[in-house]
């Protein structure tokens, strides 16, 4: 009786010793490209154990019998030992046993689209995307041949609408696919609105996001339909008759293109902006006519102080129109603090960065830049009285 603990202590150790020798062998059989051999490998050590354990007693043979033996086990083994050390270096460079991601491949897509057959192509598309049903390139490659090949707009914006719809797609996929589906109502359809519907519906997955502003401003430069279909029937442009004895005249004023009034490219932009607000480039060149043609730096500083504070603004971006105000405040304010305030608004902003960087560099030369302005600065009287696109719109 006293001897159980003992028999029962060797049993557990003897099941779970037999049990991690088994769990080790399978384990070595699924990674081993020779399985068979492997299993070759262990009977013939399994027969050579009993064997050493014999020698062991066999008197002054037994030394040399024993070597023997242990030659012959090093020589089964030696190649499994020397791929075991070996391992850890080729992983190195083939990146290990982990096999790779599993992921769409479509050149037989691009084989098929090559040689015209497009249903082929699609049905090669649709059988990836069964296996990978939320793939970003198949789902796109997809609408880009209905809609270019195969002349299957709806479907195109079927396919694409129903890839914006699923969860999980990065911002950028989103909006590069809304992107390409304006672009083919303009291209195929010529419908201006259905591109702008396409548009907008960024904004409205993506609110407050960098793909919502450019989408925004794309909106307001897409023009009418009647101006599309126009640019795709031009007629011949009737040149006038050019000047007699050109190089006979004593001046060439009257050969140069009349400038544009500045009055009413800011009353245009003013309307423009009541529609588009968001549109950018528009409220920055009102800010220009603010500043050089009715001298109202106040009003053009309105202009970059909303252009600036719009969220999601790129960076870069943002620094464009903080540098421009520096400019503005010392070209037309003559106003250093203020200048100097706009360049550090980029450095706090953007610490680290190399806009940060070129900020800095500029506040050094500030008071130069400021010097050299003063010295060259006119005083011009009189003041304008005109209100025309004087009128600011509406902050959104």
């Amino acid at each position: 009786m006293g001897r159980t603990p003992d028999i029962i202590r060797g049993t557990l150790i003897l099941l779970i010793f037999l049990g991690l020798l088994g769990w080790w062998m399978y384990r070595s059989l699924r990674r081993s490209d020779e399985p068979v051999g492997l299993i070759g490998k262990w009977v013939i050590t399994a027969l050579l154990i009993p064997a050493i354990f014999l020698a062991g007693g066999g008197g002054i043979m037994a030394p040399i019998f024993g070597g023997v033996i242990g030659i012959i086990v090093a020589i089964v083994w030696a190649p499994s030992i020397t791929g075991v050390l070996a391992r850890p270096f080729v992983n190195l460079f083939t990146g290990g046993e982990t096999p790779p991601e599993a992921q769409a491949y479509y050149s037989v897509v691009e084989a098929k689209r090559k040689k015209g057959q497009f249903h082929e192509a699609v049905f090669a598309i649709h059988e990836q995307l069964k296996k990978f049903p939320r793939d970003v390139t198949g789902q796109l490659l997809l609408a880009q041949i209905q809609a270019e090949n195969l002349n299957d707009l709806p479907g195109a914006q079927l396919t694409i609408e129903r890839f914006c719809q699923q969860p999980g797609h990065a911002p950028e996929d989103i909006a590069t696919a809304l992107h390409q589906l304006a672009d083919w109502h303009l291209r195929f359809g010529q419908d201006v609105p259905a591109a702008a519907e396409s548009l907008r519906k960024i904004g409205e997955l993506l609110p407050k996001s960098e793909q919502a502003q450019m989408a925004a401003h794309r909106i307001a430069h897409l023009g009418t339909t009647e101006n599309l279909l126009a640019s795709h029937d031009r007629q011949a442009i009737r040149l006038n008759p050019g000047v007699d004895n050109i190089g006979l005249l004593k001046e060439s004023a009257s050969l140069q293109k009349p400038e544009e009034d500045p009055a009413a490219q800011a009353a245009e932009y003013v309307k423009h902006l009541e529609v588009h607000p968001l549109d950018s480039e528009i409220r920055e060149k009102l800010a220009m006519i603010y500043a050089q043609h009715y001298q109202r730096l106040d009003l053009a500083t309105d202009q970059l102080e909303q252009l600036i504070q719009q969220p999601n603004q790129p960076m870069k971006q943002q620094a464009h129109w903080l540098n421009l105000l520096a400019k503005l405040h010392i070209e037309f304010g003559h106003d250093y603090e203020l200048a100097k305030g706009a360049l550090q608004r980029i450095i706090d902003f953007h610490a680290g960065s190399a806009l940060a960087a070129m900020a800095e560099q500029r506040l050094s030369h500030l008071k130069l830049d400021l010097k050299g302005k003063e010295q060259g600065h006119v005083v011009k009287l009189g003041s304008y009285e005109q209100n025309l696109g004087l009128k600011k719109p509406a902050k959104q």
